[in-house]
């Protein structure tokens, strides 16, 4: 699978980072614990099966979009599959419109069996995952938010990259000229 992300401006970056390593000193499961070069704090905005050619080219179109302003909304756990902790981001009109136009992107180009339903327009919960374990709860405990710092006010979302699950292999998608 072949994700589809939105890299923060450099003092968004920093901010998560730093409530990474709180996160991980704190002994709580944190994506500061994954020493992957490609780990970095991102926003998926969709996945599909492969980037094809009519996919790049909405992509490309996405990526000229580019900066965004967005604003974080605060701390917020999800308990699917896995326990997540974030940093919700508000899905203001124009973060709508951007992530609507990568879903139908990757929709136009991908059987539907293979497309994440949590993605959909609708469905989406925008964030930047702070901490993810298969352990259930791992973020209940109510200190949790007090370990991590405020997160920024005002954010950019930088630049489009693609994550290929499979090989580790990461792409910056740039906007056509």
């Amino acid at each position: 699978m072949r994700t589809v992300e939105v890299l923060l401006d450099e003092a968004a970056d920093a901010a998560v980072r730093d409530a990474w390593r709180r996160l991980a000193e704190a002994g709580l499961p944190s994506q500061a614990r994954h020493r992957s070069p490609t780990n970095s704090p991102h926003l998926t905005l969709a996945s599909c099966a492969e980037l094809t050619a009519p996919i790049r080219w909405e992509l490309a179109e996405v990526a000229a979009l580019l900066p965004l302003p967005v604003r974080f909304t605060g701390a917020v756990r999800f308990e699917r599959p896995t326990s997540v902790l974030a940093w919700a981001l508000d899905l203001d009109t124009a973060l709508a419109a951007l992530h609507r136009r990568v879903w139908e992107a990757v929709a136009s180009d991908t059987p539907p069996e293979l497309l994440n339903p949590f993605h959909e327009p609708g469905r989406w919960s925008p964030h930047v995952t702070l901490g993810r374990t298969r352990r259930a709860g791992a973020f209940s405990d109510r200190r949790v938010p007090g370990l991590l710092p405020a997160p920024p006010l005002s954010v950019r979302l930088t630049a489009v990259r693609s994550y290929d699950t499979e090989t580790g292999a990461l792409e910056m998608l740039a906007p056509r000229h």
